[in-house]
């Protein structure tokens, strides 16, 4: 064994260019409770994009089924302006050709335009893990590369365990990063995959790396959370000389999860004043969108908002009355370390919640509404969004109901397609031991000027009130046949101080060209799903350009 006890090297000058890389949907993934659908990618790679990420590790094609689809269907539906796609995967296997691995194959029929390979740099998980020799870990490395380089890919390489692998082995961790980038890697990532190194140990082994590599050599760094230091190790690295930084938005990821990219993005351009995030003309982008993007990927995962993250938190600057009230009316800047506008949140007082006018404008300019013509139409949005999330509605991953509460402010109430008598739903089960339950609803409303009762069957009492209100609403508006629910999310909120179990669903609909998603919220689950149901169909119609019969 051998340990690195010199003085580090001082680094030289890293390459002009600089990679934000985000992992959300392959190790954020990973995280205990997530669980993506292919539709869930499709939804979040845009917003990554719409961040200003430059690479967007979609999985690991040929070994996850739904990676190998999301693939195939991201070719055809994603039309990234910033991002580009990275399909993650291994070296090849141990004596066997890296032309004839299938897993490194599926890596070029994914059609990626990078590769991120996974490899093996500490020599104990060589020996031990693939039971092979040193000399054959090098080669695995440099086979897989050379043979995809070739292809036409760019093949970065995250050095697996390389940091524990180093302070064993010094030696062969370095060996293994130099033969990446010999074999024509453009980048190679440093992994923390354990999670345990602390900042000024990084800084010395990246320091070493760069002065290995020499200063051409694009270095990156990959940390893990288990030490409480990955957002710091990765700055570490930078001030090292790494210009690749990888990580999961939200800190997602295995055990203590991965750098919080959104974190490390934000200190990379607010403390240190590099430009990294990329931001297309006419549009906010970058920083701005941080806040928004952050919430929004949380309820796509179904993984509740950390009040306390840093920059994108509910509580991230938030003051209670006392000193700190009297502090802040005379400058705000006195009691936090940055303006929260930067990052798209708000200041808030919680003697009484502020909803953000900005963010709420800004939204409204997405959708086609521009609000700042109509100031009292702001006020009274904002209010209603302030009012509306005290009890439990979030409009970050709804846009559908949101622009619907902007219609009804701007034009004095929503587009009348129907009016709901009433609607019941029940659910049966006989006596039987193992009997499957059966659910029917009814659903009375008045639509084309006559008044309509239908009842319909469903695996469940959502289910059975969707087909009840399709079967209602089919003879007036025909074009609902198209619209289909692809995704269904619940999430129980407590609320006054955990004393009321309130509801929130979120609804994900399509009409095969275009998706929306709604939100309901009630004292249980079929009255909150009604609600975002309703808000679906009606905002379908809207979207449709069909007007009310």
């Amino acid at each position: 064994m051998t340990q690195s006890t010199a003085p580090a090297p001082q680094p030289s000058a890293a390459p002009a260019t600089f990679h934000v890389y985000d992992t959300t949907l392959r190790d954020g993934a990973q995280q205990e409770g997530i669980n993506l659908s292919v539709a869930d990618k499709l939804a979040i790679a845009p917003m990554l994009d719409e961040l200003g990420v430059g690479f967007i590790e979609g999985g690991w094609p040929g070994a996850v089924p739904k990676d190998t689809e999301f693939f195939k269907r991201a070719a055809k539906e994603l039309d990234l302006r910033h991002a580009e796609l990275a399909a993650f995967g291994a070296t090849r296997k141990v004596g066997v050709r890296a032309s004839d691995d299938p897993l490194v194959r599926a890596l070029l029929d994914s059609e990626a335009p990078v590769v991120t390979l996974v490899a093996k740099s500490d020599v104990r998980h060589v020996e031990r893990a693939l039971r092979t020799t040193p000399d054959e870990g090098l080669a695995m490395i440099r086979d897989t590369v050379t043979f995809l380089a070739r292809e036409g890919r760019r093949v970065f390489v995250d050095a697996e365990h390389f940091f524990d692998g180093y302070r064993y082995d010094a030696e062969f961790s370095r060996q293994a990063v130099l033969a990446a980038f010999e074999a024509g890697a453009e980048v190679v990532a440093l992994c923390d995959t354990n999670g345990g190194m602390l900042p000024d140990w990084v800084r010395e082994v990246v320091a070493d790396l760069r002065a290995a590599a020499g200063p051409d050599a694009v270095l990156g760094m990959h940390a893990h959370n288990d030490s409480g230091c990955a957002v710091a190790n990765t700055l570490a690295a930078v001030d090292a000389g790494c210009a690749h930084v990888q990580g999961t938005v939200n800190g997602y990821g295995e055990r203590t999860g991965n750098a919080d990219l959104l974190s490390v993005v934000a200190n990379l351009e607010l403390k240190l004043g590099r430009s990294v995030l990329a931001r297309s003309e006419g549009t906010s982008g970058g920083l701005a969108e941080l806040t928004r993007i952050a919430h929004a990927i949380s309820e796509l995962t179904n993984i509740s908002p950390f009040a306390r993250q840093p920059y994108v938190g509910a509580s991230a600057f938030a003051h209670k009355a006392g000193l700190h009230a009297s502090a802040i009316k005379v400058d705000p800047d006195l009691y936090q370390h940055t303006d929260p506008l930067l990052v798209g949140n708000d200041m808030r007082m919680l003697v009484s919640d502020m909803a953000g006018r900005a963010s709420i404008e800004l939204k409204g300019r997405q959708l086609g509404i521009d609000l700042a013509a109509h100031p009292d139409v702001l006020s009274r949005v904002t209010q209603r969004v302030k009012d509306a999330e005290a009890n439990g509605y979030t409009y970050e991953a709804a846009d559908a109901s949101f622009e619907l509460l902007l219609v009804e402010e701007l034009e004095g109430a929503r587009p009348a397609y129907f009016r709901v008598e009433s609607w019941r739903a029940i659910v049966e089960r006989n006596g039987s031991r193992g009997a499957a339950a059966t659910a029917e609803a009814t659903v009375k409303l008045h639509a084309g000027g006559e008044r309509v009762v239908r009842t319909g069957e469903g695996n469940g009492p959502v289910n059975a009130l969707d087909h009840a209100l399709r079967l209602a609403l089919a003879r007036v508006y025909p074009e609902l046949e198209d619209f289909e629910l692809i995704d269904f999310k619940v999430r129980i909120l407590d609320q006054m101080q955990g004393t009321d179990a309130v509801t929130r669903v979120l609804i994900e609909s399509t009409d095969g060209q275009t998706s929306w998603s709604t939100v309901g919220v009630g004292p249980n689950l079929i009255e909150a799903s009604w609600e975002a149901l309703t808000d679906s169909a009606i905002w379908g119609l809207r979207n449709r350009g069909v007007a009310p019969r």
